[in-house]
């Protein structure tokens, strides 16, 4: 082997090295971080079959968390329907929709065993603005639906991160003296 083929997996293997000494791991890896109680949920949504139930049975699965029945589950995560908006932000000369704000949105909350409410009805949102071609339909249309997915992604996401916050940050409290309140974190998303 070259001196400069090692030099470069020497400054490879140091980057490594150095980025998971300093705790960096990609979104999505690892697990979370919920403390061990939290760590069974039952999901309470009026179309657990639908993307969003699917999704987010999926992505919390995915980071540690089981699935229970609700008599068994230390916490209820209850989410409402996913909404979705469509609007024109700009129009062109023909007075056709040249650009649109696409914005997802669901409130959730989360009751502990005792059914007091342990983080409040809130909203998490996802906005993403796409450009439109009225000559190509079909091909935007598919993009929409893309982006719907994508946002949906991004709203399960969200809800992750909003849990694992108010889990962790009241981790010291026993689940059924936890107190009333959560982290209102809502992002918007533009590419």
């Amino acid at each position: 082997m070259s001196v400069r083929k090692f030099a470069q997996v020497l400054v490879g293997l140091t980057l490594v090295c150095v980025l998971t000494a300093c705790g960096f791991q990609l979104r999505g890896t690892g697990g979370s971080n919920l403390p061990e109680p939290w760590k069974k949920m039952f999901l309470s949504t009026a179309n657990p079959n639908g993307e969003l139930g699917r999704q987010l049975q999926s992505t919390f699965s995915a980071n540690d968390i089981t699935w229970v029945d609700n008599e068994l589950a230390n916490y209820t995560l209850a989410v409402g329907g996913e909404q979705f908006k469509q609007r024109n932000l700009s129009i062109n000369a023909q007075a056709r929709a040249s650009e649109f704000e696409l914005t997802m949105s669901t409130v959730f909350s989360v009751r502990n065993a005792a059914g007091e409410q342990i983080i409040e009805a809130s909203e998490a949102t996802v906005v993403k603005q796409m450009e439109n071609d009225p000559s190509n339909v079909v091909g935007k249309a598919e993009e929409v639906r893309l982006l719907k997915t994508e946002m949906r992604t991004e709203l399960v996401q969200q809800i992750l991160r909003r849990v694992g916050y108010f889990a962790s940050s009241s981790s010291s409290v026993t689940p059924s003296a936890t107190p009333a309140l959560a982290p209102s974190d809502i992002s918007s998303n533009t590419p």
